[in-house]
């Protein structure tokens, strides 16, 4: 049977797409590895408060370091989420408390940056490198979720001023449904690995690498046998990370993961954490001590922030401490972002009933010997 006369064309086009948004793989790809372990020497504390309030609604708050020792805070908020008014905010914390929340990503600025209409924005990620903080954003023009483009934006003045918005070519086609949720991870050639996730028809993590110069290099699927959504990514030493996800499929859900050998290359499914997930956001990190540390929600709904503690690499996982619980189930303490500063203080932010975002700062002491 002779192929139709369009055929050949149309397979020339698509080899020619794909080629020019891939760009060739760099060989032996390997994360920075992390610092060797130290001792906590801090004082058992425990503080929270609410952020500044922003909007009525506040959701899915991101953490960063930013040179000078602030910490710095991004969140999306509005009437309500996907509302028109919904714009990232931003704050920073510094010895007199947080600074008053500024917009720094809106509907009609994102538009105006990527020429392109914008229905709604959400899901910031920051992270600080040397004196450039990034951002990272989703923006919608049609549907839900589902339908997202990535956005990324820097500042060279510790938030001050951004730079206009960017979007990032991910796929070579449609170029939707990339959404972030959790920090990147450097890489030892200069570039980032960005954990995202793909949630149009199909649910599943993937794996952005970022060269140094912010080019798209690859992605590559987190593989999983059920639907997972925002992975977190914690690099245990120069060729080998955990990733958990969130469990997207019918309940009774689990945290799942997946790792990597190889710098990054590939993300086989590993064996499930012995620890819920009623579908909803989780956070992991890499203490100084060794310790991973992860953030989540109990079984059965998102009204009980858990805190688990791993002492091996992700092998076991012990209940450290219960942050807030309430017997309502339509109550909400989600969507949690970790960091742990230069001083060993760790910093959790998190969705506090979707009114406000509560950040909570707490040393390994208090994390690791204590009532729940």
């Amino acid at each position: 049977m002779t192929p139709p006369r369009w055929l050949p064309p149309l397979l020339f086009v698509l080899a020619l797409a794909g080629a020019a948004w891939r760009a060739p793989w760099p060989a032996a790809p390997a994360f920075v590895p992390p610092p060797a372990a130290q001792p906590d020497r801090s004082p058992s504390g425990f503080a929270a408060a609410l952020l500044p309030t922003a909007a009525p609604s506040a959701h899915a708050a991101a953490l960063a370091e930013l040179a000078d020792g602030r910490i710095a805070a991004a969140w999306f908020a509005g009437t309500r989420e996907g509302a028109a008014d919904v714009a990232v905010w931003f704050a920073t914390l510094g010895a007199d408390g947080w600074s008053p929340p500024q917009a720094i990503a809106t509907r009609a600025g994102t538009a105006a940056a990527t020429r392109a209409y914008v229905r709604k924005v959400g899901n910031p990620v920051l992270y600080a490198e040397g004196g450039r903080l990034h951002l990272w954003f989703v923006s919608v023009a049609l549907g839900g979720w589902a339908g997202s483009s990535l956005n990324h934006a820097v500042s060279v003045d510790t938030g001050a001023n951004w730079s206009p918005a960017t979007k990032l070519q991910t796929s070579p086609f449609f170029n939707i449904s990339t959404l972030g949720r959790a920090p990147p991870v450097a890489l030892a050639d200069g570039g980032l690995g960005l954990p995202v996730y793909h949630e149009f028809i199909a649910k599943h993590g993937e794996w952005l690498r970022l060269g140094a110069d912010g080019r798209i290099v690859d992605k590559v699927r987190m593989a999983h046998a059920v639907r997972t959504l925002q992975p977190a990514v914690a690099a245990l030493d120069e060729r080998h990370a955990l990733a958990i996800l969130r469990d997207a499929g019918p309940g009774p859900g689990r945290i799942r993961a997946a790792t990597s050998a190889d710098g990054g290359s590939h993300w086989p499914a590993a064996a499930d954490l012995p620890l819920p997930n009623p579908n909803s956001s989780v956070a992991l990190l890499r203490l100084h001590s060794g310790r991973l540390l992860i953030a989540g929600n109990a079984a059965g709904n998102r009204n009980q922030l858990l805190l688990w503690l791993s002492d091996d690499a992700g092998k076991n996982w012990r209940l450290a401490r219960r942050v807030e619980s309430d017997t309502d189930d339509l109550v909400e303490f989600s969507y949690p972002a970790l960091l742990q500063g230069r001083d060993g203080r760790i910093h959790l932010a998190y969705t506090w009933r979707r009114q406000g975002i509560k950040h909570a700062v707490f040393s390994e002491a208090w994390l690791a010997g204590g009532a729940l």
